[in-house]
């Protein structure tokens, strides 16, 4: 059938319209009119107990270096000698980007006794001085503890005088506090968590943000919204509701980074408009080469996401 000629005036006019429709979606495909995922620039590390292998202070870094690892985090107090730490960076090109305090728990700022804060005041402060003489920028601590001996309002009040105490310390050093959470029944809302930073006054004092410690009471990324600047670092692991809710508490965190329910896109779009470009440290079980091999890519995929 002959169609009217007033058709082909269309159709030639159709023509055009599609060469042009299809030189624009040469240049404005869906992935190139999409904005270019921002360049993340996060470094991961590993707390030093995860490395398992034998050999010495130097080797244990140098496979770290080996399987992509930027940094390890040690423990101050410890019976580290710090020159053989310093000899190691050196070797291996790996850094020390912050210690742990390993006295927070057993001499916690919140302790009733003030002996007791007294010792912990003073870990913290060789820690700050041993990060600092490592290369570090920041000691993670747990900034107090709540129980049935201790009262929240106590806490609250005792912690933030005894750390005052050393934040001129902090600041004279350049070595940030920061705070880490766990299930201290402490600083359970992210709205709380920033008052707590910002009465201290000091661009020093901080979180040390662990991601999957927040799950079983919250959602990470509205953490990461409504902290912002104050997080200095990154704690990675995961945890499993499901798992939670039928095997207890802490069999949630028997799965590996990624694989629970962190909410990673979430927690990794929150961090992009956040600006964020520091350290992110694996805390989960360690071992061996493969183990930490593994640990590697499960970090890499999530940054990833």
């Amino acid at each position: 059938m002959i169609r009217p000629e007033p058709f082909a005036l269309d159709r030639r006019a159709l023509l055009a319209g599609a060469a042009a429709g299809a030189a624009l979606l040469t240049t404005t495909s869906p992935a190139a009119a999409m904005s270019p995922s921002p360049r993340r620039t996060y470094k991961k590390a590993v707390k030093i107990g995860m490395v398992q292998v034998e050999g010495t202070l130097q080797d244990k870094f140098a496979l770290l270096k080996e399987l992509g690892f930027d940094g390890v985090e040690l423990d101050s107090p410890s019976n580290l000698d710090l020159d053989e730490v310093l000899a190691a960076k050196a070797a291996t090109g790996l850094e020390v980007p912050g210690v742990v305090d390993s006295a927070h728990w057993g001499k916690p700022f919140s302790h009733p006794d003030a002996a007791v804060r007294a010792e912990g005041r003073a870990a913290l402060e060789t820690a700050l001085r041993d990060c600092k003489k490592v290369g570090g920028t920041s000691v993670l601590v747990v900034p107090a503890v709540v129980n049935g001996d201790v009262s929240y309002d106590d806490a609250y009040r005792r912690s933030q005088e005894e750390l005052r105490q050393l934040v001129p310390l902090a600041e004279e050093l350049d070595v940030r506090i920061a705070f880490e959470n766990v299930w201290n029944n402490f600083l359970l809302s992210p709205l709380e968590a920033a008052r707590y930073v910002d009465e201290f006054e000091s661009a020093h004092v901080g979180w040390h943000l662990d991601l999957g410690n927040l799950v079983l009471y919250g959602w990470p990324d509205q953490w990461i919204k409504i902290l912002g600047k104050r997080i200095f670092k990154l704690d990675l692991k995961d945890y499993s509701r499901k798992k939670c809710n039928e095997e207890g508490r802490w069999a949630g965190f028997g799965v590996q980074i990624g694989e629970g329910d962190v909410g990673w896109p979430a927690v990794m779009k929150a961090l992009d408009e956040l600006g964020y470009t520091g350290w992110g440290a694996a805390e989960v079980g360690g071992g061996g080469r493969e183990r930490l091999a593994e640990i590697a890519a499960n970090i890499d995929r999530v940054y990833a996401m």
